[in-house]
């Protein structure tokens, strides 16, 4: 009998016993005592819901007061399968399961069975050296060395230089060069496959801008910084990492001698936060606007004060849609400059009749191209991981049912998938061999593969999309805009003539497809962004210039959030620890279990769980060996919490010396474990460079618990029933998680708090602590308090209402000395504008009449350089 079937019959005949004892059935002395122990023992919270004044709906954040749902018609075909999901999906889900124990494989490599048929264990790769750079071999742009070669005819039989020549940019580059010169805020629309990505860093560098600063390049996702720069180091005939470089969270790869530099719009982002004015920058581009990342508008609110403050910083904003007026508008009517072309035409076919299961017509399709014998690659676009490697699996299978079939090299990319793997989808494929390219929503803009000339678009996108229900963001499939399937036909016509084959009817694009992709600002939570904001200084977001106000909802609750973690205080502003939080590229909860962790002595080990949470799943079940996976895991697990079960495999992998061998033993992602590690020592550069310190609580896990605690208070949950649990704010229904380790452990503690809920067939708490209830009314007061018997309930509600009473005075305290701050600001620029006026001949005859700004001597001396020029052309004239 395994433990949780124990732990469910003691329950039930606990239950049995209790009610036959209030029966009367027995009596007291056949009662068993412990039960009566185990209620005592318990600790029984009143739970609260405390809201600080300046959340109460008197101040306004925003002009959006409603939500923004990223779906046209909710009743629509596509709407409704977007909720349902692929039939195929399930049910090959459910094929894989009755097939397990006929595939069954067993790995015999050092086990005694493998010891006598003489298997060979693998050769192990211990880290001989665990202080040493290991990094190195594990960032992309190593991954992507030497593998330059021509991929499409087109390219085969054209040169580099011959290649950015044919690109519709190239036939403009003097004149736009020309605006750009003479404006500093200017809006490029091209289409996909004009050039835009590769040609304006390099050409901004031949015109000499990279003299002065850097040109930076911001991309909405980290695999198109890093294979743009890739390409654009190969154009330019330079290393990776030297003169052309990228930054991505968590890798930084640039020197000192880097020009040209990609990044990830977060990565700009947080530069802001040290440099206000991103003075080493003479000129930077954000690329793929439209796609209108909540980053990516953050930025554009930011950039149109420092293009403001900064005459010397060109501002170039790239679109692949017509629509850039809204942009234009946005930074002052600037100017607006279109590429004209696309390099090859595209012929977009639609489906007859409405599609029910994308997946299994996108295969059908794919293999109907593919046994059509026509040259090119393949594009098949997918919501999400899981139907990616369905698709690639059916294509599989169906291609080896065939006789005879041609050859097909069948590709995912996703953004969770190891570099290495997706540095194989640029690659070229062997002679005679088609590439089928199975990807989201990242292969539509700036990851350009060549070859491509066959695109599958089902229709579906996956997007995060504020739930109030569960109080966080959650990842759905919705229907992409019709601006996203212009993006997707797009890449069919790169390097020749091609075919968009869209599984949805002419019909559906035009009556069930939103024109544009509804921004991430306005359907996210905000938490990360007004903490961001604040740490800046914007005191009033009503006044920040934001393209698209978010909804009222999801700014109030992203600024409840951080006041629960305390990084604002009763009035809305940024608290002490708010200041420390912004420094970690971490969501707010975790930035908040490391700062506490210092107080508490543990932040050793809470740095290892935080950088376990801040990558993909570390197990894997591999296909016939789900049985043994799961024992392994077992091994590893804490029953009284997942993040310490965490703590464990990184501790023991360590003590292992970094083993990849271990790591295959118990069924554990190498490569993720890597890049963990790599997230820890970025995290411990960060926790050095703000002199805190790395303290190890040694096997006082119960500390360690306790601060996670202090992150996850706000969602913790009390158990109800037979192993079932409901939130303790709300009274949702949350259930464990069959991978918990506190599923079926035979542990079933009264109190637990969880790092997310996830939406499937039911509400599923994942990465579970247990913690104690004395706990939470310690760590979360404004939720929380022990119920006290010696109180009445009268007492309990003046208690409560003298704390509202002295946060509504520090509210007026703090509304009065904001009044007072703007006063004295208003009568200092009234006094400066009159001593400016009364004092002649404080400006030196030909310099300009507001203040210069102190820009460091590069940019000077193109200010110098070009006051020099104009002195002369105007000497010449008169």
């Amino acid at each position: 009998m395994s433990a949780r079937q124990r732990q469910i019959n003691k329950d039930i005949d606990m239950w049995e016993t209790n009610r036959m004892l209030r029966s009367g059935v027995v009596t007291k002395t056949d009662y068993d005592e412990d039960f009566e122990e185990d209620n005592e023992a318990r600790v029984h919270l009143l739970v609260h819901n405390i809201v600080p004044p300046f959340l109460d709906g008197r101040i306004v954040f925003t002009k959006q007061p409603e939500p923004v749902v990223p779906v046209k018609d909710p009743t629509s075909d596509m709407a409704i399968v977007s909720r349902k999901g692929s039939a195929i999906v399930r049910t090959y889900r459910e094929q894989k399961e009755r097939k397990k124990s006929q595939l069954k494989q067993w790995e015999l490599a050092g086990t005694r069975m493998g010891d006598i048929l003489g298997v060979q264990k693998k050769e192990d790769d211990v880290d001989k050296n665990p202080e040493g750079d290991f990094k190195a071999d594990h960032k992309f742009a190593d991954l992507m060395q030497d593998k330059n070669e021509a991929v499409s005819d087109f390219a085969k039989r054209k040169s580099i230089a011959a290649q950015r020549k044919y690109l519709p940019i190239f036939a403009v580059r003097n004149e736009l060069l020309n605006i750009i010169r003479d404006n500093s805020v200017v809006i490029i629309v091209g289409e996909t496959g004009s050039g835009k990505t590769t040609q304006l860093t390099q050409y901004l560098h031949e015109d000499g801008y990279t003299k002065f600063g850097l040109v930076g390049c911001t991309q909405p996702r980290r695999v198109a910084a890093m294979s743009v720069a890739k390409r654009v180091s190969e154009e330019m005939g330079v290393n990776l990492g030297e003169e052309v470089g990228y930054a991505i969270r968590f890798e930084d790869c640039t020197n000192e001698n880097t020009i040209i530099k990609y990044m990830t719009d977060g990565i700009l982002l947080r530069e802001s936060l040290r440099e206000s004015d991103l003075d080493h920058y003479s000129a930077i581009i954000m690329d793929e606007a439209h796609e209108r990342s909540l980053n990516t508008d953050v930025l554009f609110g930011l950039l149109r004060d420092v293009v403001s403050r900064r005459q010397d910083l060109k501002l170039i904003v790239t679109s692949a849609t017509m629509d850039a007026t809204k942009f234009s508008n946005f930074f002052g009517n600037v100017a607006i400059f279109n590429i004209p072309g696309r390099t090859f035409p595209v012929d977009v076919m639609f489906s007859k009749n409405p599609v029910e299961d994308y997946v299994d017509c996108s295969v059908k399709q794919a293999l109907q191209v593919h046994l059509q014998g026509l040259e090119g690659d393949m594009l098949i676009f997918m919501p999400g991981q899981e139907d990616i490697e369905i698709t690639c699996e059916l294509l599989a299978e169906r291609l080896d049912d065939l006789d005879d079939a041609p050859p097909l090299a069948i590709l995912p990319i996703y953004s969770q998938l190891p570099s290495d793997l997706q540095a194989k989808i640029f690659q070229k494929a062997p002679d005679g061999v088609r590439k089928c390219i199975v990807a989201t929503n990242i292969a539509e803009t700036s990851l350009t593969v060549d070859g491509i000339m066959f695109v599958i678009d089902a229709g579906y996108c996956k997007l995060k999309v504020y739930n109030p229900k569960i109080g966080m963001d959650a990842l759905q499939i919705y229907p992409i805009s019709q601006a996203n399937a212009n993006q997707r036909s797009g890449r069919a016509g790169r390097t020749g003539p091609g075919q968009c084959y869209r599984l949805y009817t002419h019909r559906q694009y035009k009556d069930e497809l939103l024109a544009c992709t509804v921004p991430e600002i306005q359907r996210t939570n905000l938490a990360n962004v007004v903490l961001l904001l604040k740490s800046l200084g914007v005191q009033d977001l009503l006044q920040f210039h934001f393209m698209d106000p978010p909804p009222q909802d999801n700014i109030m609750n992203s600024m409840y959030q951080l006041w629960i973690l305390g990084a604002l205080d009763n009035t809305g502003s940024l608290t002490p620890m708010g200041r420390q939080m912004v420094e970690f590229p971490l969501d707010p909860a975790l930035s908040k279990m490391v700062i506490v962790s210092l107080d508490m002595e543990c932040s050793a080990e809470i740095l290892t769980i935080v950088s376990m949470l801040s990558v993909p799943t570390i197990f894997y079940r591999p296909k016939g060996r789900e049985e043994d996976s799961d024992s392994a895991r077992e091994k590893f697990q804490v029953p009284e919490s997942d993040h310490l079960t965490y703590l464990n495999v990184y501790q023991q992998w360590k003590r292992n010396g970094y083993s990849s061998n271990w790591c295959n033993e118990h069924f554990i992602h190498i490569k993720a474990m890597r890049k963990v590690r790599e997230v820890r020592q970025q995290l411990k550069e960060i926790m050095d460079s703000q002199k805190m310190e790395l303290i190890s609580c040694g096997n006082e896990w119960d500390i360690v618990r306790k601060s996670i605690c202090s992150a996850y208070f706000h969602q913790a949950a009390r158990l109800k029933g037979l192993g079932e649990y409901v939130n303790c704010r709300t009274g949702m229904p949350c259930h464990l998680h069959p991978t918990s380790a506190l599923f079926g452990m035979g542990y079933t503690p009264d109190y637990i708090v969880y790092h997310e809920l996830v939406m499937t067939s039911k509400e599923y708490m994942q990465c579970v602590t247990s913690v104690d209830g004395q706990w939470l009314a310690e760590l979360g007061p404004m939720f929380y308090s022990i119920k006290d018997a010696s109180k009445t309930r009268v007492e309990r509600k003046k208690q409560a209402l003298n704390e509202m009473i002295e946060m509504e005075e520090e509210m007026k305290r703090a509304d009065e000395l904001i009044k007072a701050r703007k006063e004295q600001a208003v009568q200092a620029a009234i006094s400066s504008h009159r001593s400016q006026i009364a004092t002649p001949g404080r400006r030196k005859p030909g310099t300009p009449a507001s203040t210069p700004r102190r820009t460091p001597a590069k940019f000077g001396l193109l200010i110098n350089l070009i006051g020099k020029i104009s002195l002369k052309s105007t000497t010449g004239t008169f």
